[in-house]
């Protein structure tokens, strides 16, 4: 019998005012209720969460530190072991991190390191030495501009990375051209955004040629064209996340594609809102649909289930998930559900045994 896992990361520190716990794995009981199995912390922080290629291993980095996490997931019951730690260099609040294609390395964006770096995944599932990094520059010398996101097209040979500015730095959005055969980067294209516009995740859609930025800011969507061959993009439209009678403030966070490409979901905190577009399937081009209010505090991350069926909702200040059921015909969003009691959830992934 199949038994479906979640794992949770959270903030866990008094700087972040927060009550997580650490990650946290839960199973799912016949009745989908969830049931805690495990709590673990190594070090504060573990914000962010990601599987190996295999899904043997799972992986985190530490938001506001330096470094990032292994570990080795027991397949009888999905409990977690640390294996080791590294620390990067001036990699300050590391808030990202992927497997490349083939699960040789991880790649992990710094937010106030302002770098993506290239670590060794070895065969054991640890952490290995330091590949190469890329940094980004800002409006100093000994400036940076923020990167919050690195996420690569769906062939893989392209990393996008959204970057804030920070008043030091700059708005914009960098591709990279990745190495397979030596794990280093080169850019590939550089998009500079409206000024304290603060682009911070994007989403790509299965045809790998829309590519739909959100930028936390100035609460707005930015769809690009993207050429996979080329790693040029080319903007071509911006749109609110808020409807016109909204006049109070936002910050916008988390954004998904739906898996038919025909919806953009996107989060706004202190809003505290869903927002939901209808992609053109010809042109790429976005048209607001409705924004949902939920009753959560602060949707800083959300998911879809493995089947792409349910939307979960990270609420980080009301330490809660929210479920949602997802009509893909029509685009409408029904609460399914509230996972309570999860403190400071800022991540969630999925599993099976």
């Amino acid at each position: 019998m199949t038994t479906s896992l979640v794992y949770t990361g959270s903030r866990t520190t008094k700087h972040r005012n927060a009550r997580g716990k650490g990650i946290t794995l839960f199973a799912l009981d016949q009745d989908n209720r969830w049931q805690e199995r495990q709590s673990l912390k190594i070090l504060d922080n573990p914000s962010f969460l990601t599987f190996d290629r295999e899904r043997q291993f799972i992986y985190t980095v530490h938001g506001d530190l330096r470094e990032i996490s292994a570990y080795k997931i027991d397949r009888t019951d999905g409990t977690l072991t640390h294996i080791n730690t590294v620390t990067l260099p001036e990699g300050q609040n590391p808030v990202y991190i992927v497997p490349d294609k083939f699960n040789q390395r991880l790649v992990i964006a710094t937010l106030q390191g302002g770098t993506v770096f290239v670590v060794e995944r070895e065969q054991d599932g640890s952490l290995g030495k330091l590949v190469s990094q890329f940094r980004f520059a800002g409006k100093t010398d000994d400036s940076i501009s923020h990167a919050h996101q690195c996420i690569w097209d769906h062939k893989e040979n392209y990393l996008f990375v959204p970057q804030q500015g920070r008043q030091i730095g700059y708005a914009g959005i960098t591709v990279l051209k990745y190495d397979h055969d030596n794990g280093s980067f080169t850019q590939a294209d550089y998009f500079r955004s409206r000024e304290y516009s603060e682009p911070r995740h994007i989403a790509i859609h299965p045809n790998n040629q829309f590519c739909y930025l959100v930028n936390e800011k100035d609460n707005t969507v930015t769809f690009f064209n993207f050429d996979d061959k080329s790693g040029k993009l080319t903007a071509k439209q911006i749109i609110p996340v808020m409807p016109e009678t909204y006049t109070g403030e936002g910050q916008s966070s988390a954004i998904l594609m739906d898996k038919t490409g025909q919806w953009v979901i996107e989060s706004t905190r202190i809003y505290d809102a869903l927002t939901v577009f209808k992609v053109d399937n010809d042109s790429g081009f976005i048209t607001y649909s409705y924004s949902l209010r939920i009753p959560g505090k602060t949707p800083r991350f959300m998911t879809f289930d493995r089947q792409g069926e349910k939307l979960y909702v990270a609420c980080e200040d009301s330490d809660e998930i929210i479920v949602y059921h997802f009509d893909h015909q029509h685009g409408i969003l029904s609460q399914a559900e509230t996972i309570s009691d999860i403190g400071s959830p800022t991540s969630i992934i999925f599993s099976e045994l």
